[in-house]
């Protein structure tokens, strides 16, 4: 009997070393219940040491496994042909003296480019104009603006990133976040393009394709 059932790929897919893969983590499928229900359980591929970091598996590959046991199955792929798998590996934890080290390296960093930034605008000499302006006198150390700039310096910089410590202020993303996401989808289409699917090794090109009429 016929069965037509349409197929989307995930993004974004994490796994660990030694899971294996279905069908049903790499996909999403639509169709009769009936026809899902053994298509979830579809081995795609076990993940490894030797994969190190990422793993990518073309719809190819997937639409084999697939008619390899339900050759009468007609699918239909919607999205992306390919999808990249992270696999996340187990980080030792940080020793304390290696996280103050950091901190302190990034607060330092942190810290001169504020202070080149605002050197080479010469915010100290408008400060100092715009207190003369307001008050009509003269001071080296205009704190009365001082200090609220740096205090909104701070508020300023916790809205931009949208964090209070681990706390997000809202739902929003930051552009932070923003950036991180398309440098992780930028790694992902390289991956994609360069990277050979792991699980068809025995026929990665036409020439060592099993079903290729060459």
């Amino acid at each position: 009997m016929h069965q037509q059932i349409y197929m989307q790929l995930y993004t974004g897919i994490t796994v660990q070393p030694g899971q294996d893969l279905y069908l049903k983590d790499v996909a999403r499928l639509e169709g009769e219940a009936e026809s899902l229900r053994p298509l979830m359980s579809v081995h795609l591929y076990s993940i490894s040491r030797t994969d190190k970091t990422h793993v990518v598996l073309d719809i190819l590959t997937i639409l084999q496994k697939i008619h390899k046991q339900f050759p009468e199955i007609d699918i239909t792929v919607v999205g992306p042909e390919q999808t990249v798998i992270e696999v996340t590996i187990e980080k030792k934890l940080i020793s304390p003296l290696m996280l103050v080290l950091v901190w302190f390296l990034l607060f330092t960093g942190a810290a001169l480019a504020i202070m080149n930034f605002h050197e080479d605008v010469s915010m100290l000499a408008v400060h100092q104009k715009l207190y003369t302006l307001v008050t009509g006198k003269q001071s080296e150390q205009p704190l009365l603006l001082q200090v609220p700039y740096s205090i909104g310096l701070g508020l300023g910089m916790i809205l931009f990133f949208n964090h209070v410590f681990k706390k997000r202020i809202n739902e929003e993303p930051s552009p932070l976040e923003i950036e991180m996401f398309h440098y992780k989808k930028d790694i992902e289409e390289y991956l994609a393009d360069t990277e050979s699917d792991r699980s068809s090794k025995p026929w990665q090109s036409k020439l060592y394709s099993p079903y290729s009429s060459d």
